[in-house]
């Protein structure tokens, strides 16, 4: 079957299904199917076109871009008509939504995005299954989009312009080398997927500069990330540049194995897992704007080089990596696997079969893994390592993930109701 392109042609196509008097049937069984699994397909198309066309975008807008495709695919799953083949009208469902809402999110892959579609569709036998799924997906698709216009997520609405206060002990200030305009200012005032505010989660103030928590988190960030660090092990340093890279491109392997592993759930509980992970890593980046913004807590880089009580003023020191532009309270990397971690654990288990990652940082690099309690794990030593956050930051991020996570699964069903 040749799939229609507009919505327009596919309503009107199941209209004269419906006109016709022609009652859907079920489809007769296709020896053996040999059809592969939609959801892993459609989760790899995902992962292409975001790489491929969301490389300068901001994190957040990446992922509102998979919660909207697959939010609507869970939501065109939720029901299917009597009378024709589930997996049919599944297949085409789930295909038809995450096409259609890429297509608009990511108008210049429409060709491949295109192309994808019609193998699925080649697969699915023709019928009122295909024909109705196919509908259904779009439908939700654009139901989705019509409902987050303007919900502040966009790339220029992330890094709205932020007002560096007047120099001070803890006080953020643009850090060294590029000494950059602070960057994701704006996340706090978009709108939430799930979350009822931006602050909802907000964390309590750090710790104050003159602390002895933050001046021994201090400490630690001196010695183990500066760039030529005497006591940092070789396998520290990989570990930092490992998870160095952007949270979104390390978890996406993760979250696929994660899907993976409920291939024997019905296909609308897998577009439910990858739709509420990433609609909660939105609503994570939204809490951590927020924080970061309410407490705009200085870089490791500024207070080493500024000097903090006993801890003299060392002005050529230099982390192992730049430091992102944005403060230090909580390291978004943490809250990012907070929220993952807690997302699939409570719908695919904590443990896994191994697998492996690599990263666009540590070239030839490759670490197995069996737990996602592993990556948070590494994620907080990294930071650290990489010289950029205090542990303290570390483990408020992972606190704070933690918290929205939860959140989110405990009111999942709001994010799948059709409006």
């Amino acid at each position: 079957m040749k799939f229609p392109k507009t919505r327009a042609a596919l309503v009107a196509s199941t209209a004269l299904l419906v006109a016709s008097g022609a009652a859907p049937s079920v489809a007769a069984p296709v020896p053996g199917h040999g059809r592969s699994s939609v959801a892993l397909d459609w989760y790899d198309t995902t992962a292409d076109t975001i790489a491929t066309a969301g490389s300068s975008l901001p994190p957040v807008t990446n992922s509102r871009t998979w919660a909207i495709s697959w939010t609507a695919a869970a939501r065109a799953l939720q029901h299917v008509p009597s009378g024709v083949d589930r997996r049919d009208y599944q297949d085409a469902a789930l295909a038809a939504a995450v096409h259609r809402a890429l297509v608009e999110l990511v108008p210049t892959r429409a060709p491949e995005l295109d192309a994808a579609l019609q193998q699925t569709l080649d697969r699915t036998p023709d019928g009122p299954a295909e024909t109705l799924g196919a509908a259904a997906g779009e439908r939700q698709a654009m139901e989705v989009l019509h409902d987050r216009e303007g919900d502040g997520l966009d790339a220029a609405s992330v890094n709205a312009p932020f007002t560096v206060p007047p120099a001070a002990p803890g006080v953020w200030q643009p850090t060294p080398p590029a000494f950059a305009p602070a960057i994701q200012n704006g996340s706090r005032f978009a709108r939430p997927f799930l979350l009822k505010s931006a602050g909802q989660f907000r964390l309590p103030a750090p710790p104050a500069p003159t602390s002895e928590r933050y001046r021994t988190d201090l400490k630690e960030v001196r010695d183990f990330g500066e760039l030529n660090s005497t006591v940092r092990t070789a396998r520290q340093t990989d570990t930092a540049n490992f998870w160095f890279d952007s949270s979104p491109a390390l978890w996406t392997k993760p979250i696929r194995v994660a899907l993976a592993a409920t291939s024997h759930q019905p296909l609308r509980k897998q577009a439910e897992l990858v739709a509420l992970t990433h609609a909660t890593l939105v609503d994570t980046q939204i809490a951590t704007s927020d924080s970061k913004y309410t407490y705009p807590l200085w870089r490791p880089v500024t207070a080493i080089r500024t000097g903090v009580g006993e801890i003299a003023a060392d002005p050529s020191w230099t982390p192992l990596r730049p430091t992102p532009a944005h403060p230090d309270y909580p390291s978004g990397h943490n809250t990012y696997a907070g929220a993952a971690e807690t997302v699939l654990t409570a719908l695919a288990g904590p443990r896994t079969a191994p697998f492996t990652l690599t990263s666009g940082t540590a070239p030839g690099v490759v670490r197995t893994y069996t737990a996602w309690h592993q990556l948070t794990l590494e994620n907080m030593d990294a930071r650290v390592w990489l010289g950029i956050h205090t542990r303290l930051a570390d483990e408020a991020g992972v606190a704070l993930g933690t918290d929205v996570a939860r959140y989110g699964l405990r009111h999942a069903r709001s994010l799948f109701q059709e409006h």
